[in-house]
């Protein structure tokens, strides 16, 4: 073990996972076939990687390391299954293998779609052979769930701290056997924001005991100041926390031998000369050989807050993240670096993106936007994933229908191409379709109406005001099985195309451009949907969602 290690300069994650890690069952990812995207890779194969190395939504990342494993946890506001677990060997190569959270509570409130609400940046930990994550809730406060095993199942979500505006909880298990919770408050439900809380916590970890204790006011020189995580090393107290807002903002470093403070203030990253604008908000990990990296987000707009790895050293006990070639203590993004040395070399894997629907359950990638129910869509071995028609009452346009079911973008350029057969209940004004959602959202459908069945290209332009969508019939169809493909470009710029037969594809000729949705990057998936209630429904059976280069 290297000496840092040795002599207790080491990292809470570092220390619980030394303690335990011959107690836990590490993810079985060999049981899943290891996916490459064919789209975004990180590691370049040869020794480095690039960054993003998530090049996805995985907003407001957490990261441990348990033994030979890291997990990485992200907040997943109001989609559903929500904070996604991440694993990796080498902090460079990462998939899915589950998510903590398959319903959200309150229930009734989850089963409408609440865009921006819900699950805010989680803090993950290994304690005493489980893993804990707390989340907050900003209109409800800050909940806590448990797993033996990172894949599931965890526990049901707990709260430990009611409120409105608690954010952005991390624990913290002192060496006397405290426990404490340091978190962030959002202006928007609290009245107040800019400051970083330090409460006690019971021995369980399962209840807040004491009203808290202001360590910081970012006010005057750290506007904005939120997402802390907090650490021991060597007789300090550390407060990791980004400042400055999520676009333009910079990584924020406090430290000091007591955990209420005074903390010294430092700033240790900002973007710099480097293209990696508000580099931010994120986790401090090691390795096994004693390296120290450094997991952040990026805000690309449409595209979502990506996750970016960065080096970090300590200086004068002053961590230094990314490189610092003028020695000035403060560290710029790099989008080049050599791997982690995590003692060994591992298989290139990125998160799943296509979906053969080959399997019993959806994949890893799918999301919905409100808590789901069984009667939205059924899996089989039969090798299609079969959509049924939805109705709900009160949705505007498609921003409100809780059952469209979509995942993250995954670069900056790609395409994405469908195949589905609709089978129309023709009692029905029903539709299925493909789409690219945010606050206006544009797709293509198969439109069931009096028993005829039309191609349309769908828009809402400012979906989320509750404006109409408006849909453009492109022609008469008469076989139910068609081809929809949707062409994305640098800057989020949309195209979509169809086919009949899989070869020759028509283009609609519209450009659309993605918009984010509320804290998240526009999303792109399947849907089927109807107008009228009866006792049943028509359906959409989809034989494969593949991403795929973009081809011009």
């Amino acid at each position: 073990m290297k000496k840092h290690l040795a002599a207790a300069i080491i990292t809470f994650a570092a220390f619980t996972a030394m303690a335990q890690q011959k107690k836990v069952t590490p993810a079985a990812t060999s049981a899943q076939p290891r996916y490459v995207s064919k789209v975004w890779v990180a590691d370049n194969g040869n020794g480095t990687y690039k960054n993003p190395v998530l090049n996805a939504d995985y907003s407001d990342p957490d990261a441990i390391r348990v033994g030979d494993d890291f997990y990485l946890v992200s907040s997943s506001f109001e989609d559903i299954p929500g904070l996604p677990i991440l694993h990796s060997k080498d902090l460079v190569n990462w998939s899915i293998i589950g998510h903590a959270l398959l319903r959200q509570p309150p229930y009734d409130h989850f089963n409408k779609p609440q865009h921006g609400n819900g699950v805010w940046a989680p803090a993950i930990r290994f304690h005493n052979g489980e893993f804990y994550i707390y989340y907050p809730d900003p209109d409800y406060g800050i909940y806590l769930i448990k797993a033996k095993n990172p894949a599931g199942p965890w526990s049901e979500p707990l709260l430990v701290m009611e409120g409105a505006g608690l954010i952005d909880p991390c624990p913290l298990w002192d060496e006397d056997g405290q426990l404490y919770l340091a978190h962030a408050w959002a202006g928007s439900r609290a009245g107040i924001k800019s400051i970083i809380t330090v409460n006690k916590m019971n021995a369980a970890g399962t209840r807040v005991i004491d009203e808290g204790v202001m360590v910081f006011n970012g006010h005057e020189t750290d506007p904005t100041i939120e997402g802390p995580k907090i650490y021991k090393r060597n007789g300090y107290y550390y407060i990791f926390a980004p400042a400055g807002g999520v676009p333009t903002g910079w990584q924020l470093v406090l430290r000091s031998k007591n955990i209420y403070g005074p903390y010294e203030r430092k700033v240790v990253m900002d973007q710099g000369k480097s293209t990696t604008n508000g580099p931010h908000q994120g986790a401090w990990v090691d390795t096994q050989t004693g390296e120290d990296w450094f997991l952040h987000f990026q805000d690309k707009e449409a595209y979502g807050r990506v996750t970016h790895l960065q080096p970090m050293k300590w200086v004068n006990d002053w961590p230094v993240i990314g490189i610092d070639p003028k020695g000035t203590g403060k560290g710029e993004p790099v989008l080049t670096y050599k791997k982690p040395n995590v003692g060994k070399v591992y298989p290139i894997e990125t998160p799943a993106e296509s979906d053969e629907f080959n399997s019993v359950v959806l994949g890893k990638q799918w999301q919905w936007m409100a808590n789901s129910k069984s009667t939205w869509y059924a899996t089989t071995n039969s090798g299609v994933l079969t959509l049924f028609s939805y109705m709900d009452d009160s949705a505007k346009n498609l921003w409100d229908t809780p059952n469209l079911l979509l995942q993250k973008t995954p670069a900056d350029e790609f395409m994405v191409t469908t195949k589905f057969t609709f089978k129309p209940n023709i009692k029905l004004d029903e539709r299925a379709g493909l789409v690219m959602m945010g606050f206006s959202y544009a797709g293509l459908t198969l439109h069931s109406k009096k028993g005829e069945i039309s191609l349309e290209y769908i828009t809402c332009k400012d979906a989320v005001k509750g404006n109409a969508e408006k849909a453009e019939t492109l022609m008469k169809v008469s076989s139910p099985t068609i081809y929809f493909r949707m062409k994305v470009s640098a800057g989020a710029k949309c195209k979509f195309s169809y086919s009949l037969d899989g070869n020759t594809f028509t283009d609609t000729g519209t450009e659309f451009q993605a918009e984010v949705g509320r804290w998240i990057g526009s999303k792109m998936g399947i849907f089927c949907s109807r107008t009228t209630q009866i006792n049943d429904s028509g359906y959409a059976n989809f034989d494969w969602f593949r991403v795929e280069p973009l081809v011009r």
